[in-house]
């Protein structure tokens, strides 16, 4: 056996031996979410609800021409942004409530994992949401509605990775949560969430093409809302932005985990 084998095997025995920490770090960060909330873990449900309602609110008058069933055009892109953005900030902070690091040996890429289940975890529990508008816009779904899966989880390995990359950045360089932060707001701007992607001019356009929320929000109104087939090579895009974080991230993660004790 060769010594890749050998890591890679420990590796799945050390997330066998901790499945169950990994549910109890995942269960905690879902309840400290929503510790100091009245309506709790329904906030998951209200939040998406509540923007799209406002939205629809504002701009229907100047897009819904433009763009059919408007509410369900926000919901879905919300929804798509909201489990990047929200799987990346957990993954990022991470190691910031784990205290235990400290007094016994766990593998240290449990909590960036755990952080990002978190938030993909609420992410399906938001998709009543979807549901919902589904319903009241009268939209008939097709067997092309399951291909939406498809970009959810390869945004999903996205966001684990890049939030996996920034989480061991963060132990040394407190300021990366700002930046994410920044970072975070130009993205929710150029993933065209409640405005069409064809106003952007088209000497920017670049920019809607390599964002990858985009792409992943594009592809699963394509299949939702008009049944159609969602570009592969768009897709690939995205699946080789996740292996490259990944891959980074594990590589920064291995090379200083020795020192995250002394930070944090």
């Amino acid at each position: 056996m060769s010594i890749d084998n050998i890591t890679n095997h420990r590796h799945y025995l050390n997330l066998k031996r901790y499945r169950y920490l990994l549910y109890e770090i995942i269960k905690k960060n879902i309840k400290l979410k929503y510790r100091r909330s009245n309506l709790g873990i329904f906030w998951t449900f209200f939040n998406p609800l509540l923007f799209t309602i406002v939205l629809t609110l504002v701009f229907s008058n100047l897009y819904s021409r433009s763009i059919e069933n408007f509410a369900l055009y926000v919901v879905i892109g919300k929804l798509i942004f909201d489990l990047f953005a929200s799987s990346v900030r957990s993954g990022l902070l991470s190691f910031g409530s784990a205290g235990e690091i400290k007094k016994i040996y766990i593998p240290k890429y449990i909590y960036p994992l755990a952080g990002s289940l978190s938030a993909f975890v609420t992410f399906w529990i938001s998709m009543l949401v979807l549901v919902l508008m589904v319903i009241v816009t009268g939209v008939t779904l097709r067997w092309f509605a399951l291909f939406a899966i498809v970009p959810i989880l390869l945004l999903f390995a996205l966001a684990f990775g890049v939030g996996l990359t920034l989480s061991v950045i963060n132990v040394f360089f407190r300021d990366m949560q700002q930046i994410w932060g920044v970072i975070t707001q130009i993205l929710m701007w150029t993933s065209a969430i409640f405005y069409p992607a064809r106003i952007i001019p088209a000497k920017y356009q670049f920019i809607l093409t390599y964002n990858p929320v985009f792409i992943a929000i594009d592809s699963c109104r394509n299949s939702i809302m008009y049944n159609q087939p969602t570009n592969p090579m768009s897709l690939l895009y995205i699946a080789v932005l996740a292996v490259i974080f990944i891959i980074l991230g594990i590589i920064l993660l291995y090379k200083y985990q020795d020192k995250f004790i002394l930070h944090l």
